[in-house]
């Protein structure tokens, strides 16, 4: 599985393109409109307990043991925009607010329940935004075929901002996904190179193959 097919996964998995994938196809690094941003190791615990929400440990890793929350840093400063940098940031204290609108607790004391039944509800709302993100965009683009022109920064202002839970729940699946234990033990993992072998048996329920390739 490379880059790009995980990036399709991500998008199916979302319901949208993934934020910062056109940076990471280049290697990241490559954003000149975006600058570091410190994490504390307070912001990556509290990431890792999000992520390990999402992708929890069952009879194999889930995404704390697999690093998901540093992994998550290294993406936002590398690969996002400052815009989206920013979203990502205050995004971190709204769930930790809307964790205590509904359990009257912060999410970091909450049980996983709690924290189970705040990120269904995140989704939900967040699902219905992003639909909505891609109507306006879609109204956008039919203005431009009907002649309308547009300008670039007149159209980045229409256009609605990145949902912060999309962000950190694209970054959970990938970051898992690209980690050593969710490659390994999620998956089926099969060394690259290896023999060739042209028909394999499958059966319904086992798991995805993966190469690191």
């Amino acid at each position: 599985m490379n880059r790009r097919e995980l990036l399709k996964m991500v998008a199916a998995a979302t319901g949208a393109a993934m934020i910062g994938g056109e940076f990471l196809l280049s290697g990241c690094k490559g954003n000149p409109d975006s600058a570091p941003v410190a994490f504390t190791q307070e912001n990556i615990a509290f990431l890792d307990e999000v992520a390990e929400t999402i992708i929890p440990q069952t009879d194999t890793a889930g995404a704390k043991a697999a690093g998901v929350g540093r992994f998550m840093t290294v993406m936002v400063n590398d690969c996002y925009s400052k815009d989206d940098q920013e979203i990502f940031h205050k995004g971190m204290n709204m769930l930790d607010d809307e964790c205590k609108k509904m359990h009257n607790v912060e999410f970091m004391k909450a049980t996983p329940e709690q924290r189970k039944q705040l990120l269904i509800a995140v989704d939900k709302e967040t699902n219905a935004y992003v639909k909505k993100q891609a109507d306006e965009e879609n109204i956008q683009k039919e203005k431009e075929k009907r002649g309308q022109e547009r300008n670039t920064n007149d159209f980045k202002s229409q256009t609605m901002p990145n949902h912060y839970f999309q962000q950190l729940k694209q970054l959970a699946i990938f970051g898992y996904f690209t980690s050593e234990k969710g490659r390994t033990e999620a998956l089926r993992y099969v060394p690259v190179p290896g023999k060739y072998q042209g028909v394999i048996d499958y059966k319904q329920g086992e798991k995805a193959f993966v190469g690191l390739t």
